[in-house]
């Protein structure tokens, strides 16, 4: 919608994660090289934390994008909601195995070792990826663990990534995950971006699609979206993209920390509870604790694991609009074709 208003090829700040945006923050080049480290060896688990939205799936696709893909064979789990026995069909099926649910566990396991012994044969690797590993019980990790007994005597046959929010630190470090911790070559945590960062990261993603000055952020405005955002890619993607959809409404060419303050209070307005109250897993939230309904609508705004939804939605929604507000801007910068129709009703 505003892409065009401000010059850009493409939208800048939209919620899924895409390694064409990319940005090597501290933080995300440490990360980085914790992971080629991690697949240059081969074996084992490489587990990489960070708050929701800190962009753990980015950092990965990124990965896959610098490595030769007739070198790797890579299953991406997503829905970690699983029991133990789901979360096997769910390798064999990344993989690209049949796993009918009339298969037993013993008949999954089989496919999935014939699978990677022959990759190992052509010289490829196998990479499982399970996003979400917070949500994985003990249970289900360690089938995931019984998984790296594959190997033939020179190597192993199957490396995971383990990619989750803070919490899952607890469940790596838990009494019985001692056999897990043995495995595991890499971990780092990935925190928010510094402020200086945040500055650099919504400019670098605004110059991948074309940027050149227009619109213009003043010092300010940038302090207000990082005291808002925290330095999370995620919150910052979607304030930034509601700021350039109101510049481009507004007709704005530059943009101050009170247009900022603006664009997060219609963004706190949408997603605030109903009078009464507004219950999250249970727990009533009174109307008047702001600062309990801040972190609601945070939750509910970023806390979601599908982003690429909210973005499928919010793009439909600006297409649906697109045509109405052309015509509304039309009617308001002809002022006289007003009058006229005006007066030929009289």
């Amino acid at each position: 919608m505003y892409e065009s208003y401000y010059g850009l090829s493409d939208k800048p700040f939209r919620l899924r994660p895409d390694p064409h945006f990319f940005f090597g923050s501290k933080g995300h080049k440490r990360a980085m090289a914790y992971l080629e480290y991690g697949l240059s060896q081969g074996e084992g688990f490489i587990v990489i934390t960070g708050e929701v939205g800190a962009g753990k799936t980015t950092l990965v696709r990124n990965l896959f994008n610098q490595i030769a893909s007739d070198k790797i064979v890579t299953c991406h789990l997503v829905n970690t909601h699983l029991d133990s026995n789901d979360v096997l069909r769910g390798v064999v099926g990344g993989f690209g195995l049949p796993c009918e649910d009339t298969a037993s566990k013993t008949t999954l396991l089989g496919r999935l070792e014939v699978f990677l012994r022959l990759c190992e044969q052509d010289g490829k690797r196998a990479l499982l990826v399970v996003d979400e590993a917070q949500n994985l019980t003990p249970k289900v990790v360690e089938e995931l663990r019984m998984l790296s007994n594959f190997q033939t005597d020179e190597k192993s046959l199957l490396q995971t990534f383990l990619l989750g929010q803070p919490e899952f630190r607890a469940t790596l470090h838990s009494p019985g995950m001692s056999q897990l911790r043995q495995r595991v070559i890499a971990t780092y945590h990935l925190g928010p971006m510094d402020s200086s960062e945040s500055n650099a990261y919504i400019e670098h993603r605004m110059r991948t699609v074309g940027w050149s000055g227009n619109p213009h952020l003043t010092p300010a405005a940038y302090a207000a979206v990082f005291h808002y955002t925290g330095g999370i890619p995620r919150k910052t993607n979607h304030l930034m993209d509601r700021l350039l959809l109101m510049g481009f409404l507004e007709e704005m060419q530059e943009f101050t920390d009170a247009d900022v303050d603006t664009v997060i209070r219609d963004i706190q307005q949408e997603f605030q509870p109903p009078p009464a109250a507004a219950a999250i897993d249970g727990t009533a939230v009174p109307a008047g604790n702001g600062a309990a309904q801040a972190d609601m609508e945070a939750g509910m705004l970023f806390g979601s694991p599908y982003p690429a939804v909210l973005d499928e939605r919010m793009m439909r929604v600006e297409k649906s609009l697109t045509s109405v507000l052309s015509i509304l801007k039309k009617i308001v910068r002809s002022p006289s074709s007003y009058n006229i129709h005006q007066d030929s009703n009289e």
